[in-house]
């Protein structure tokens, strides 16, 4: 090969070397490209499915928790129903402001043809049950037409029987235990224990009575005496109640009011209880309507979640414990 050909190849070789080079940069830089826009498609599909599940699992939840619709809607006649269950005190599970916006609803519906309490209570407040016990009585007056019965599950005893008698009739299962027509003020006494451990009490009142039943002083008769007449003028209202509700029906014995308690059954006998019955039966059987529609009150999402907070808040022995002496004081139907 002549020189002036050596040059003219080398010349050619080193334009077509850039070209070369150039060629691998632009397919490097369409590869990274091409990845980099998938990965960014992929992210958006991966962001679109992940809100989709998660606002699928939020229309569950608000379902859940009947936040949509009325649950206690009914297309037809229906016999309503009220759950009575729990403790009864103010702000408890069962309270006087919760169940008057059930019973409300219940007898508003213009479906309503009968009305069913389902108790299983020990008791509690005497005054939630007897604001409970008159709305009843109120209502039986504004809707002669709309029978309402107790049917008792476990247990309708002291301030749950108190609701109880205030219905047209009560149901029970043959072992329901009901009854405990009483009332009770419970404490405690540490002074031995102080003594033992070298406690000193200090106490300043501004009134001779406002230390009454305090659970680190001495017993005072006078004071005991007070609250001895406080509780049997609160077990005359409630007798004075059973006797109102249950009437004729009523066999008393020097042991109806004495606060014991007895089987469905027996409660029967007695006349504490109408009859055997389930809430079933007595929709279907003596309001002859089938339908069973839950009038129940429900908190509302941030009222249950509040309340989970209280109760984790206060989980504490000390504060338990603290909380046990305030309330040792209440009156309670139990």
């Amino acid at each position: 090969m002549s020189e002036e050909n050596q040059q003219q190849a080398n010349a050619s070789a080193q334009n077509s070397a850039p070209d070369d080079t150039k060629w691998q940069r632009d397919a490097i830089e369409k590869l990274a490209t091409s990845a980099l826009s998938e990965q960014k498609t992929s992210r958006r599909w991966s962001i679109f499915f992940k809100g989709l599940m998660f606002t699928y699992l939020f229309i569950l939840l608000f379902f859940a928790l009947g936040w949509f619709g009325d649950s206690t809607k009914s297309l037809g006649a229906h016999t309503a129903l009220i759950e009575i269950s729990g403790v009864i005190e103010a702000g408890g599970e069962v309270n006087a402001d919760s169940f008057m916006t059930s019973l409300h609803d219940a007898y508003d519906d213009k479906n309503t043809k009968g009305v069913i309490l389902r108790i299983n209570s020990p008791g509690g407040s005497p005054v939630q049950a007897g604001i409970i016990n008159d709305e009843i009585r109120r209502q039986k007056k504004l809707h002669p037409t709309i029978p309402v019965y107790a049917v008792v599950e476990d247990i309708c005893a002291s301030g749950g029987y108190y609701i109880a008698v205030a219905t047209d009739k009560i149901y029970v299962d043959k072992a329901s235990i009901v009854g405990s027509i009483g009332v009770l003020m419970d404490g405690y006494g540490f002074t031995e224990v102080m003594k033992k451990v070298g406690v000193e009490r200090r106490l300043l009142t501004a009134g001779e009575n406002k230390a009454m039943l305090d659970p680190f002083s001495p017993v005072n008769p006078k004071h005991q005496a007070l609250a001895q007449n406080m509780l049997n003028e609160i077990h005359e209202q409630f007798k004075a109640v059973v006797r109102q509700g249950r009437g004729s029906r009523l066999i008393e014995t020097p042991e109806t009011f004495s606060g014991l308690f007895w089987s469905g059954e027996q409660s029967i006998k007695i006349g504490l209880a109408d009859a055997i019955g389930s809430a079933d039966y007595v929709a279907r059987e003596v309001i002859k309507q089938k339908e069973i529609v839950d009038f129940t009150h429900q908190d509302d999402f941030a009222s249950r979640i509040a309340k989970r907070i209280g109760a984790s808040a206060s989980a504490s022995f000390g504060e338990t414990l603290a909380k046990q002496l305030i309330s040792a004081g209440e009156v309670k139907l139990h």
